[in-house]
């Protein structure tokens, strides 16, 4: 037992007692006594360089967007994450070829010295900066089984197509490339711990293209590592914030990889993958926003008629996120309007009914706009709120887009009660900022 001082940090200073008492295994065959944060060797960029391979997540940019970024840079790591940028545009995205060039890439910038491997696992601690946002998490390696188990839970159903996509990048590469997003209930232990940290000298510290400060510090004393473990031993439930399919792949590359390897013992690096753990009170939750390409045949007299039976509807509303939940902003023929929910399920008794998300499908983009599911439907696009509310005039006004709904943002509350429960978000319910940068951190599979 050990009493730790925290140095100043992020948090209000305060004492901790980190108390060395063996607790049961979170959940059962995996490493019996062990906390479910694992060191691992990352490979990282470095140090001089880390900026330029830093880049965002290849799920948050197309095609056109991240070729222009990687533009000049050849260790952009958009080169690993989306390689199809290096082909052109008539070659699919999810062509073996495509990922035998992510594995290439990744041989080249190592050959060339761009990154190396740490000597000893380490565990880390990632600050992210936007604006007067701060958020500070752990990164690790944590087990599959426990996202298999349902210890890791999930709000969000991943797509067939997208999960085959990261599941044929990982194991093709050898690697994990990027970071799943995690969340638990705030701990003060680890805060403690957290705080005590970054106090020192980072390994990295820099400003990306978008203004977002990214900040790493590692931590590979053996003791300090252990503590770090033992405080997240109490941790009982984690939740994914973003990237279901980054998991989900994982998952999948781990049964694979079992059943090639005739010696498999279950500690190889395939059964973990690389993870961001932040605590839940300092996440971010933008609104996730819907542009709908046509108004189903109605005159726009017809459909205002329409959303009026559902909402009472306000004229001239600003252009903004809305206020308070239950209450959204539309954008038609170059005019906001405000909508306020008439009808209001009981959250006990219907929570995903409940959600924002859920009112505008069920009441409006569904029986109006014949919406019927928007994730295969054409004539529906969703939009990040870090795009703001310019981006939804500018989709109807030049784009060919007839209306734009802004939505209030879902809560991390209604995140955990939903998966509490083992229940699904509608899609597109939560969009996080700032994101996870790609190529800071990498999990190798293999010896590279």
């Amino acid at each position: 037992m050990g009493r730790v001082r925290r140095r100043p940090g992020p948090w209000n200073e305060v004492d901790f007692v980190a108390i060395s008492v063996l607790r049961k295994p979170i959940f059962g065959s995996w490493e019996t006594g062990m906390s479910i944060v694992r060191p691992f060797k990352a490979l990282r960029p470095r140090k001089s360089l880390v900026d330029r391979v830093a880049s965002p997540p290849y799920d948050v940019v197309d095609r056109a967007e991240a070729k222009a970024m990687a533009a000049g840079n050849p260790i952009s790591f958009l080169h690993v994450a989306k390689a199809e940028i290096d082909f052109p545009d008539e070659v699919p995205p999810d062509g073996e070829q495509v990922y035998l060039k992510a594995r290439a890439n990744l041989r080249r910038m190592l050959d060339a010295g761009v990154f190396r491997k740490e000597e000893t696992p380490c565990l880390y601690i990632y600050r992210q900066q936007m604006g007067a946002h701060r958020q500070y998490g752990v990164v690790a390696a944590v087990p599959v089984e426990a996202y298999e188990s349902g210890m890791i839970r999930k709000h969000e159903l991943t797509l067939k197509e997208k999960e085959e996509d990261r599941t044929c990048h990982i194991d093709t590469v050898g690697a994990q490339t990027g970071l799943v997003f995690l969340t638990y209930r705030q701990d003060p232990a680890i805060d403690g711990i957290v705080g005590s940290v970054v106090g020192r000298d980072p390994e990295y510290d820099f400003r990306a293209a978008d203004e977002v400060g990214h900040t790493v510090w590692v931590i590979s004393d053996r003791e300090e590592i252990a503590l770090i473990r033992e405080v997240f031993r109490k941790v009982e439930t984690l939740y994914i914030a973003d990237g279901h399919h980054r998991a989900a792949a994982a998952s999948t590359v781990a049964r694979r990889r079992k059943k090639r390897n005739p010696d498999h013992r279950g500690d190889e690096e395939y059964n973990f993958f690389m993870a961001a753990i932040f605590p839940h009170d300092q996440l971010k939750i933008m609104d996730y926003n819907r542009v709908v390409k046509d108004l189903n045949g109605l005159s726009v007299t017809a459909f205002l008629d329409r959303v009026e039976e559902r909402f009472v509807v306000r004229e001239g509303g600003e252009a903004k996120s809305p206020e308070a939940p239950h209450s959204f902003g539309m954008y038609l023929q170059g005019k906001w309007y405000l909508l306020e929910t008439r009808e209001m399920p009981d959250p006990e008794k219907d929570i995903i009914g409940s959600l924002d998300v859920s009112i505008l499908q069920e009441q409006l983009l569904g029986p109006v706009l014949a919406i019927g599911d928007p994730r295969t439907d054409h004539r529906i696009r969703f939009v990040g709120g870090a795009r703001g509310m310019r981006e939804l005039e500018r989709l109807v006004d030049s784009e060919g887009h007839a209306v734009a709904f802004a939505l209030h943002p879902t809560t991390i509350g209604e995140l955990m009660a939903v998966a509490d429960r083992g229940r699904i978000m509608p899609p597109k319910s939560t969009w996080f900022e700032p994101k996870l940068r790609g190529g800071i951190f990498i999990h190798c599979l293999e010896d590279f």
